[in-house]
């Protein structure tokens, strides 16, 4: 009778222990690589609950104090500013407007972050028009591409001058990069950063974020956003981007598309983040709210997941409360 021999090459070891796990382990989340979305209301007093994001605000001038706060606190790399006026026209004119909800927040997060967190700024029109779009629309209802460009400029001074330091941009025009980043070098804007979202898909993850920006949407952005088909277009758009001056390139929605975060990340010389969207959020908070995941643990590998796969950081709305678990040593 033969006795089966025993393996000689036994993984599980670096399983062992808490400390082992730490020492082999290949992918760390750390606070500084986290950044928080944030949602800034016009014309409100106090927060306002966004009912498919449970735990997540619309949060009033004075209420973002407290949020800033807590996030430097955190030790949280940044947060990334949203605006939800009061007031929308078709050419979303309270984009470019200095006392216009988004410019009035930024230049008081400025001023609360101070040096400890990174603020930043979206730059799209969607939240501001009252059709919903990403842009400017033509006679025939299309976006037209080079006149929203000229209205991404307007904002991205009118943004600069507020004191964003990383200019989002996000509406995935053809040239919106080359453009901006001109525009802000010929007013002195020089050190003002570009995060593009290059490989920007026109996801169903993003609904519960149309309800945070109150969005006028009506129909759909497929002509501008990508097909959730195409992987190489995704990192061609962020190549793009990068041959057009973007300091940072971004991936979004981050859960579905890993594959191409890892296609952009492979190729990039720049750092390349990803966004885990209002969607990803909302469907762990309601399974959790179930009982049916355990919310902490799968925050914490969704998260890590991303990590892996190339994100250099991740734009999440769990990034503060993240932040404190990482602190109190939570695997």
């Amino acid at each position: 009778m033969t006795s089966t021999p025993h393996p000689v090459i036994r993984p599980r070891r670096l399983r062992s222990t808490p400390a082992m796990r730490r020492l082999a382990g290949e992918t760390r989340l750390h606070a500084a690589d986290l950044v928080l979305p944030l949602f800034v209301r016009e014309g409100i007093s106090a927060p306002m609950p966004i009912a498919s994001m449970p735990g997540v605000v619309q949060h009033s001038l004075d209420s973002v104090r407290g949020a800033i706060a807590d996030a430097a606190a955190a030790g949280i790399g940044g947060v990334m500013l949203f605006g939800v006026p009061e007031v929308r026209d078709a050419r979303g004119s309270g984009a470019t407007d200095p006392d216009g909800i988004l410019n009035v927040a930024t230049r008081l997060v400025r001023e609360e972050a101070g040096d400890a967190l990174l603020v930043q700024t979206d730059l799209c029109l969607d939240e501001f028009t009252d059709h919903g779009h990403c842009g400017v629309l033509d006679a025939d209802g299309r976006v037209d591409n080079d006149a929203t460009l000229e209205r991404y400029r307007a904002m991205a001074l009118e943004q600069a001058r507020a004191g964003s330091q990383l200019l989002g941009l996000s509406g995935m025009m053809d040239g919106q990069t080359a453009a901006v980043r001109a525009v802000l070098d010929d007013a002195g804007f020089e050190d003002v950063a570009l995060l593009a979202y290059s490989a920007k898909y026109a996801s169903a993850f993003y609904g519960p974020f149309r309800e945070a920006v109150d969005s006028q949407l009506q129909g759909d952005r497929r002509t501008y956003q990508l097909d959730p088909g195409n992987r190489r277009e995704g990192l061609r758009e962020a190549l793009l981007d990068i041959e057009e001056g973007a300091d940072i390139v971004m991936v979004k929605p981050a859960g579905s598309y890993l594959d191409v975060l890892a296609d952009v990340a492979a190729a990039s010389d720049v750092p390349v983040w990803a966004y885990q969207v209002s969607g990803e959020y909302a469907m762990v908070e309601a399974a959790a709210a179930h009982g049916w995941l355990d919310r902490q643990r799968t925050v914490i590998e969704t998260v890590r997941g991303i990590r892996r796969a190339g994100a250099d950081a991740v734009l999440t709305y769990w990034a503060t409360e993240l932040a404190g678990w990482l602190k109190d040593g939570v695997e």
